[in-house]
């Protein structure tokens, strides 16, 4: 792994100067040195720029920008500009250009209108990746390399005829021979089973349910894919340049299809991309929960917030302004979940383009505005703040994430529509939030020895080795909670069988017979007082105490939470989908039994993390309410310059930073 350069926290954004008379670049660079920022990326979507007809490229006003950033003391963070092709490889080369299920071409016009399959494809972007590298390997303004953008976000699933072949080459790679795959997509149902490679397609519209596991294996195959350019990519880098590689991920509730764990160690450091969800009035729970989970994909080490808004988008329903001081908040709150960089989508707002009304760092009126206002703030904290830098984040919980989980659960013909992977993950981590508490969202392969609690969501499809994993983990002395529909499925999404929840049979001590999903809005109640919808199941005790039972619904007296005793630990199932009150009430007992205190004592609506290095800690203290509020807190305020004895008044909407003195 190639380390990052320098000290200190970046911050910056994507710089597009192709969009611009270049008589403005002088003025971006003065604006930039104004406002803190030590670092942009550059050409990202620069290929037809840079290749304006096939394998001519003209590279003098990438060379002036360049330059022109180093003599302002600007690093780059250089793409490969592989992220859209130019309308010119579509002439040349339309079977390039992707398919849906249904068979629909999706033509040039947007962005990454590419087959990600497509050899043709691959073969050209790898000639621009050569030549890009190739000239600015050495560039003295590149302290990084960026592979493509946002791998998969558009075009991640493609059905045509060159993807089909490319599905049925990674079959074989996978099965070896058609008795195995017939056998795992269980072909044997509904006269399926496959004589030949060739009659094997991808799910395409299809009458009917497609095949669950042939789904499946699709959805693998498409990360795959993705991966797969990022790997042949970053080859042709490090045969070239020294620095650092990256790709900016995904990671948060709204990104399903590409597999992050897979792909972490195609990198050198974790790069996320993340935008609030306007209409949430609670966004800064799932900003939090994205910053954890990339972490949690960068195994605990610090990663780089590749993008964010300064303000609203373009791409929602209703594109809400953010109010003054949230510009702040969200970015040192990524800061305090572990991002050593904090960069923006993008510096100056675009006058043209689908993306015109996306804020910016320099918003259409100008730098006097409150955004940039608020820009040139954050640089000054930030700067402040470089002492952090390569610190780790302090966790006591673990919550086990996999994407192909989250691709099982949500296939079709199952029990309930209501039963979605995000769901119970997202109570349990806005839960924890509440409590002040930290987690790690971390893979099931992740060895949990460090953590007192382990939270297990809707864990539909898991391996045995995982399952055995979590067992001697609480059996060594550690608490975990599994809910409902997990362990349900082998990695062929084939049920596993003698009762539910499967694979977690016996380290729950219970065996449940039939699932009672319930209709839509009804409810039902459990003897210790909770309120609960959407699931309940027939849950017989082998084992296990039962600590809750149904009072009404289709199954009165039957267990909905249990708690078995396994070596020097416990482990609960949690058998329906408790309400918030409820589930609040379940966390605190589960922080209870485990031992897990929170980071500090604060009020409702105030974030408090804590970051590490050795014997030096920092406290982040993040006030979301309205009004002032107080914590204990020991050290001296880094944004503030304050000093800070044995309490911190941390007004509306602000955020302090301690460096603690922990004597």
């Amino acid at each position: 792994m190639r380390r990052w350069q320098g000290d200190g926290i970046y911050f910056g954004g994507d710089y597009n100067p192709e969009q611009w008379p270049e008589e403005t670049w002088s003025e971006d660079v003065d604006l930039m040195r104004q406002a803190g920022v030590n670092l942009v990326s550059v050409g990202i979507f620069s290929w037809a720029l840079l290749e304006p007809t096939p394998g001519r490229f003209e590279f003098g006003w990438l060379d002036r920008v360049l330059d022109l950033l180093h003599d302002g003391g600007i690093q780059v963070d250089l793409a490969t500009a592989t992220a859209s092709p130019p309308p010119w490889l579509a002439r040349e080369h339309p079977e390039t250009l992707p398919r849906r299920a249904d068979g629909a071409i999706l033509w040039p016009g947007g962005r990454q209108a590419y087959c990600p399959s497509s050899p043709v494809f691959r073969e050209r972007s790898l000639e621009l990746v050569r030549a890009v590298a190739g000239r600015y390997a050495e560039h003295p303004a590149v302290v990084m390399w960026h592979v493509s953008n946002e791998l998969g976000c558009h075009n991640v699933h493609c059905y045509c005829d060159v993807s089909a072949e490319a599905f049925r080459c990674w079959l074989r790679e996978r099965y070896g021979d058609l008795d195995r795959l017939n056998d795992a997509w269980g072909t044997a149902f509904w006269s399926q089973r496959y004589g030949d490679w060739a009659e094997i397609n991808p799910p395409r519209a299809a009458l009917t349910f497609a095949n669950p596991t042939q789904q499946l294996d699709f959805l693998r195959f498409s990360s795959d894919e993705q991966r797969a350019q990022l790997r042949a990519e970053r080859e042709v880098l490090q045969t070239l340049v020294r620095q650092p590689i990256t790709t900016n991920f995904m990671i948060g509730f709204g990104i399903k299809h590409m597999d992050y764990h897979s792909w972490a160690s195609d990198v050198d450091l974790v790069s996320n991309d993340h935008y609030l969800t306007a209409a949430d009035p609670q966004a800064h729970l799932g900003l939090a929960f994205a910053a954890d989970h990339t972490r949690g994909v960068a195994g605990g080490d610090p990663w780089l917030l590749m993008e964010h808004s300064t303000s609203a988008v373009n791409w929602q329903p209703r594109n809400v302004a953010k109010l003054p001081g949230q510009l702040r908040r969200n970015s040192l709150a990524h800061v305090a979940r572990g991002a050593d960089g904090v960069l923006f989508f993008q510096w100056r707002a675009s006058r043209a383009g689908a993306e015109k009304f996306h804020s910016a760092l320099v918003p259409h009126a100008g730098p006097d505005t409150k955004v940039f206002r608020e820009v040139c703030q954050l640089g000054a904290d930030l700067k402040a703040l470089a002492e952090v830098r390569g610190s780790r984040v302090d966790a006591d919980v673990a919550i086990l994430f996999d994407w192909e989980a989250w691709w099982g659960v949500e296939l079709d013909s199952h029990p309930s529509v209501d039963v979605t992977y995000t769901d119970r993950l997202k109570a349990l981590y806005d839960s924890l939030w509440r409590a002040g508490v930290t987690a790690d969202i971390v893979h099931p392969s992740t060895d949990l020895s460090g953590y007192r609690l382990v939270l297990v969501p809707t864990l539909y499809l898991v391996r045995d080795a995982d399952v055995d994993a979590l067992h001697r983990y609480v059996a060594a002395g550690g608490t975990a909670a599994v809910t409902y529909f997990s362990g349900i499925v082998d990695a062929n999404d084939h049920i596993r069988l003698g009762g539910y929840p499967g694979a977690f049979r016996e380290l729950l001590g219970v065996r449940t017979e039939e699932f009672f999903p319930l209709r839509e809005g009804e409810q039902v109640q459990l003897d210790d007082g909770s309120t609960a919808d959407v699931w309940t199941e027939w849950v017989h005790p082998d084992g296990a105490e039962v600590l809750a039972s149904y009072t009404d619904g289709p199954l009165p007296g039957v267990p909905a939470l249990t708690r078995h005793r396994v070596g020097d630990g416990a482990a609960w199932y949690v058998g329906t989908r408790l309400h918030e009150q409820a589930t609040d009430r379940l966390v605190a007992r589960l922080l209870d039994e485990a031992g897990v205190r929170p980071t500090v004592s604060a009020p409702p609506g105030v974030e408090v993390v804590r970051r590490r290095d050795g014997d030096r800690t920092w406290l982040f203290a993040i006030n979301h309410t309205d009004t002032e509020v107080r914590l204990p807190a020991h050290g001296v305020e880094l944004l503030t310059g304050g000093q800070c004895a044995g309490e911190l008044a941390l007004p509306a909407g602000e955020v302090a930073v301690v460096r603690e003195d922990r004597t």
